[in-house]
């Protein structure tokens, strides 16, 4: 029997090639690994066209680690933190500020709206207590896309600093250092690279880490830390996720044998029109408005018929060989459809048909009647 197709943000359907390359053993000390974790970090520097200015630093763990790392060493003990929120992950964002005892400030934004940067540049301006600006890009309760290249201009034009949560765009959407400053980028192994779970990275300016020594509240998490000790050893300070490095060394293999950013794009916007088509095709309509949408993952209504229940939905997709997510949202019932992992646009199509067939199976009627 096969695995089931994990039409999700991550974990993602993986690559034949990437599942083998956890096959062998590596030593965490030697020489070998050293060199693969080098060329994976090097790899993930010239994505976000940074090496001239940052440093890549792998940290053990899912990206919620890096995510903290990040805020924790980063932004000083007295610093104060601007989250322009309009998801779920932004308000995980806060939380863990509100854990490092960092001052924040939310400015709120609904979930179907982007991140506004002249709201954001208005709030710096009124405020200039206000260090730091940390940033999802796209945001992965919905699948909006906030203006990442606009929203870092404001920031800089006030003079402050962003922290961008690229977890779910990292790979995928353009981000250049040379014409977007920024002191941090975070992302995971587990994403758009198409690697497994189990690395979180922190594309950091070189200067930003070095002014961070003493930041930092965990030993775990501390960024400058384990930077400093990869940059006197080549070597992890506590035990790496081995397995986990190799198959992103093989999973950004393919990335540049696709053809990099661009192609990872092109293929994922493809998914997303061949899913949208056929959705829309059923009657369901997504949470978003097109101009917002990432091709990344898509947020739909639930249909309204009575016979429809979210975990019937799941089990009856699931039996047809694919895996959805459960909605994000507190006030609206959705359900989500990732559009991103080692697929083609033929593999959507197959999962609607499933989606379709799972209705029927269910009693919904199709089309669908969505809100």
């Amino acid at each position: 029997m096969s695995d089931p197709v994990l039409l999700t943000p991550g974990p993602l359907t993986t690559s034949a090639e990437t599942k083998a390359a956890m096959l062998r053993d590596w030593g965490s000390w030697d020489k070998a690994f050293n060199e693969l974790t080098a060329s994976v970090c090097a790899d993930l520097v010239e994505i976000a066209h940074a090496r001239e200015s940052h440093v890549c630093v792998p940290l053990q763990g899912s990206g919620t680690f890096a995510v903290e790392a990040a805020l924790g060493t980063l932004v000083p003990r007295d610093g104060k933190v601007l989250v322009p929120t309009n998801g779920a992950y932004c308000e995980r964002i806060t939380r863990i500020l509100d854990y490092l005892h960092r001052k924040v400030v939310v400015l709120d934004f609904r979930e179907n709206e982007v991140a506004d940067p002249a709201r954001i540049e208005a709030a710096l301006a009124a405020d200039p207590g206000i260090t730091h600006v940390a940033q999802v890009h796209c945001e992965t309760g919905t699948g909006i896309l906030n203006p990442l290249p606009d929203i870092a201009a404001a920031v800089s034009r006030q003079g402050r600093r962003l922290i961008v949560d690229a977890m779910s765009s990292f790979g995928v959407m353009p981000i250049d250092a040379r014409t977007m400053p920024f002191d941090a980028v975070i992302a995971a192994s587990g994403k758009c690279l198409e690697g497994v779970p189990g690395m979180g990275f922190v594309i950091a300016e070189r200067n930003a880490l070095k002014d961070a020594a003493g930041n930092s509240h965990s030993l775990a998490l501390d960024l400058h830390d384990q930077w400093s000790y990869f940059s006197k050893t080549g070597q992890w300070r506590f035990t790496p996720p081995t397995h986990v490095v190799s198959a992103l060394r093989a999973a950004l293999d393919q990335y540049h044998a696709e053809g990099a950013q661009p192609a990872r794009l092109l293929r994922y916007r493809k998914n997303y029109s061949m899913l949208i088509g056929g959705m829309r095709d059923l009657g369901l309509r997504t949470f978003l408005n097109d101009s917002v949408q990432s091709p990344i993952i898509v947020t739909f209504h639930a249909p309204t018929d009575p016979a429809y229940r979210f975990g019937e939905l799941y089990e009856r997709v699931r039996e047809r060989g694919f895996i959805l997510y459960p909605g994000k949202l507190t006030r609206t019932e959705t359900f989500r459809v990732g559009c991103i992992g080692a697929i083609e646009p033929s593999i959507l199509r197959r999962a609607v048909e499933a989606i379709e067939a799972a209705l029927v199976q269910m009693g919904v009627r199709v089309p669908c009647l969505a809100p």
